[in-house]
């Protein structure tokens, strides 16, 4: 079944079918249980997007600078949530 694919596939793949899934929705060319089968799909795809991103986020080092001014890599989840700050 579709709902199995997206296991393996990658992020970059699984926003290309999300996106055709969703153009297919838009038309609204689809018959009832057309549909409601390719919104499950859609929602399976956004899990698998979804699940992707935040093995991505854990992995993710930003170099910084500590108050020496030396560099070093810290884990993107103890980074402070920032807007611009030159502003």
């Amino acid at each position: 079944m579709a709902r199995k694919e997206s296991g393996s596939k990658t992020f970059e793949s699984a926003l290309g079918d999300l996106q055709q899934v969703v153009e297919q929705l838009e038309a609204g060319e689809l018959s009832l249980e057309d549909s409601l089968d390719a919104f499950e799909k859609g929602v399976g795809l956004v899990k698998h997007c979804n699940h992707k991103l935040d093995e991505v986020e854990k992995k993710i080092e930003i170099l910084v600078k500590d108050k020496e001014g030396k560099l070093r890599l810290k884990p993107f989840e103890d980074l402070p949530d920032e807007k611009d700050d030159d502003e």
